[in-house]
């Protein structure tokens, strides 16, 4: 019908504007299809783990989410608190859940919300089984006209609210020996962002010599002096300001439903999501003598792929998005998996970003080495040559999104800031292998009203000329 809702999962779950496409018939619909979803698959036995985040709305959302659920004859399980979505994606695996749904719209602006699928794996739901909950949708949305789900199916299932901090907190301990952290004089700053990973950090490693600063840990839906909580350079300035002031040994921030870590080392500097992943690779791989192979997008770091040459484990690139790296981190045995936007994943662990625990193995990769944020770039750079890398994001009209979008796909420069294309990759938007190591990706967000564009360059100069070749080839 012309008046259904479009209702799109990108590239992690379904997110809209709040009273706009965010309503709760919409979010009703999604949970149907969920419901429809788990009997279809003979899966309505195990349940519904179902969580929220600290935005407007969330508990509400989530309680929607139950209530139609529920009308299935599907027992839900529902956080008691607003949590971080890795909470979440370990709570499904806990539970033995047949999914899990999150409501959250991660780092986006606080007008938005959002709607995460988790697999029974613990991490995103897959391509092929999103695209059976979007074929569910359909059928849901086309029956009710108007979008507003009739409760409907054979039974009537319970909800019940269960303790969601205790066990993950537990569950952080298990996948990460903490004792050697706790016992380091170190001053630590975390950047809770307002969100859903308030408190997290600090209550793992409590009671030691450590010492855990936290900022911006109340809860609040506006995001105050950000537009967006996402842990980039130009949101962590309280951060930096506050590294430098207490003279701490390095600052950690949380995204909106911590399942994103920031890095700013012990002078207030910025690390890019694409030096802390490849840090984390040298420590897991150096340090922790783990061989077991990096899952990565493919807007991740070439040096990661320096660090997997010099260690001799493997490499497994993907599209953006976890539902492609949680499951090659299955397939393939990966010790950890990664992906630009600084979510980052670890074996052991549910197959899902966790930015508290990234935080954790950063810290241990400090103390293991005995090193400094900084010494450790430094010695990064040693082994696998200077590196610089940024991401730009362009807003455009959602009517101009096909013609943006076709340019993306027609892309094919014989050069990038005097690079010559050696090849490329057009499994998502366009990735260009440039001369010398050196790459740029050109992809529609499959979250916001976004084209992004990507460089990795040995320098800022020639960084800055290929990105201004790419704003030049897409007229932006």
């Amino acid at each position: 019908m012309s008046d259904r809702p479009n209702i799109q999962f990108g590239t992690d779950g379904w997110r809209a504007i709040i009273a706009q496409e965010f309503t709760f018939s919409n979010v009703r619909a999604c949970g149907e299809a969920v419901a429809r979803n788990l009997v279809a698959t003979g899966k309505a036995d195990q349940g519904l783990v179902v969580g929220f985040d600290t935005r407007y709305g969330s508990p509400r959302f989530a309680d929607a989410v139950a209530e139609v659920v529920n009308s299935y004859g599907i027992n839900t399980h529902m956080f008691d608190v607003a949590a971080p979505t890795p909470a979440c994606s370990f709570a499904v695996v806990d539970h033995s859940a047949g999914n899990g749904v999150m409501i959250t719209a991660s780092h986006n602006p606080p007008e938005w919300n959002g709607f995460k699928v988790k697999s029974s794996h613990g991490g995103s739901a897959t391509p092929p089984e999103v695209a059976k909950i979007e074929e569910h949708l359909a059928d849901v949305l086309d029956e009710k006209g108007s979008g507003a789900p009739t409760k409907s199916g054979n039974g009537q299932g319970t909800n019940t609210v269960f303790d969601v901090i205790t066990p993950y907190i537990e569950q952080l301990h298990r996948v990460i020996d903490v004792a050697p952290i706790k016992k380091q004089p170190l001053k630590v700053v975390v950047d809770a962002m307002h969100g859903s990973g308030s408190g997290i950090i600090p209550l793992v490693l409590a009671g030691g010599a450590i010492e855990v600063i936290e900022i911006r840990s109340d809860e609040n839906p506006n995001f105050p002096g950000m537009d967006q909580p996402e842990p980039i350079e130009h949101n962590l300035k309280p951060l930096s300001a506050a590294v430098k002031e207490l003279k701490a040994d390095i600052g950690i921030a949380l995204d909106g439903d911590a399942d994103r870590v920031g890095i700013v080392d012990e002078n207030g500097r910025y690390l890019s999501t694409l030096e802390v992943f490849s840090l984390l690779t040298d420590h897991f791989m150096g340090r922790k003598n783990e061989r077991g192979g990096v899952a990565c997008t493919i807007t991740m770091s070439s040096m990661v792929d320096k660090l997997s040459a010099h260690y001799g484990a493997p490499i497994y690139r993907t599209p953006v998005g976890f539902k492609f790296v949680g499951p090659t981190m299955i397939d393939n045995g990966c010790s950890m998996g990664g992906e630009e936007s600084g979510g980052y994943a670890f074996k052991e662990h549910v197959p899902e970003r966790d930015g508290s625990l990234s935080g954790l193995f950063f810290l241990e990769a400090m103390v293991m080495s005995g090193k400094k944020p900084s010494e450790l770039l430094t010695d990064l750079h040693t082994l696998v040559g200077p590196h610089t890398f940024r991401r730009d994001d362009f807003s455009y009209n959602q009517p101009d999104r096909a013609k943006l979008a076709n340019k993306v796909e027609t892309a094919s420069p014989k050069t990038l800031g005097g690079l010559a294309l050696e090849s490329d990759d057009r499994r998502d938007g366009v990735r260009f292998n440039l001369a010398g190591g050196s790459w740029a990706v050109v992809r529609m967000s499959g979250t916001e009203p976004l084209v992004r564009i990507y460089a990795e360059t040995p320098d800022e100069h020639t960084l800055e000329a290929v990105l201004v070749d790419l704003r030049s080839l897409l007229g932006l």
